[in-house]
């Protein structure tokens, strides 16, 4: 158990983050050698800036060799991403239960992430973003929480597992009614939350507020001897590639920066245009 000394620390000291550049990470942990992991970034065709962020690294507090893997995905702007990027992990660690009922920190500091986002809306604009992250503890427990499409999936024995929540309008329309708000479905587009926004939860998004949510799904999972590695990016690779494909597409490279190159390369080559990143977090 961490005491309040390091607690303490945490809260002063955490920021996680990771430039926002279309580039390559990899790292290991020297103390747990068994978990690797590495990251990419690319920009997609849009005529604007890169959108993407991500954070993709290992850290010791006391006796606990944390991961810490996010994924953000922003939209109408890429400020909301930046923002959750340097401050959503420092507020899940300051969270006072954070040691003891992970699920309620992770809920906790969700809502006051986007209450801070919310309340910068002047300086951060009117966008908003999704994000998934996943929390690694000591190389045995994986905690992972979304809000939006960006997406987590861990391969067990070569099987692809879904740990994240696709929030789509069309999954969520009667809580979305229910707060006075509609899901459009015109001919071909995909479902929107008033017309305009493809997700049902996100972070920001001032003028959607009431009827857009930043509640995470939450999902607890055992890093067995089944577990091979883990699969965070967002949407521009899922639109082109299904779970299981883009297990089975790096199943034989050790390498995660590598993997995680190769899921974009193949994004690209099945003609995805968004922004892309991705994780690969390696247990053996």
């Amino acid at each position: 158990m961490i005491g309040r000394e390091i607690l303490n620390k945490m809260k002063e000291k955490a920021c996680f983050s990771t430039p926002l550049t279309p580039d390559a990470k990899k790292g290991g942990s020297k103390f747990s050698k068994h978990v690797t992991h590495g990251s990419h970034l690319m920009k997609g065709k849009a005529n604007h800036a890169m959108e993407d962020y991500l954070v993709s690294e290992l850290k010791m507090i006391d006796e606990n060799e944390l991961g810490l893997f996010a994924i953000y995905d922003g939209h109408m702007g890429h400020d909301v991403a930046n923002y959750l990027q340097l401050h959503l992990f420092n507020n899940i660690l300051k969270q006072s239960d954070f040691w003891t009922d992970i699920k309620i920190a992770l809920k906790n500091a969700y809502q006051k992430t986007d209450k801070e986002i919310l309340e910068k809306s002047l300086q951060l604009g009117k966008g908003g973003s999704t994000a998934v992250t996943a929390i690694l503890i000591n190389g045995q427990k994986l905690i992972v929480a979304n809000v939006g499409d960006s997406r987590a999936v861990i391969s067990k024995k070569g099987v692809a597992n879904q740990l994240s929540v696709d929030h789509e309008p069309s999954r969520e329309k009667k809580l979305i009614e229910s707060k006075g708000g509609f899901v459009s479905n015109l001919p071909g587009d995909v479902p929107r939350v008033d017309g305009q926004l493809a997700v049902a939860r996100a972070f920001g998004d001032k003028s959607l507020k009431r009827h857009v949510s930043s509640e995470p799904d939450i999902a607890v999972e055992t890093i067995d001897d089944d577990a091979e590695f883990v699969i965070l990016a967002s949407d521009g690779l899922w639109k082109v590639m299904s779970n299981q494909e883009a297990v089975d597409s790096i199943k034989t490279i050790k390498d995660p920066h590598a993997a995680a190159k190769h899921l974009i390369d193949e994004a690209l080559s099945r003609k995805s245009k968004d922004d892309i990143s991705c994780i690969v977090v390696r247990f053996q």
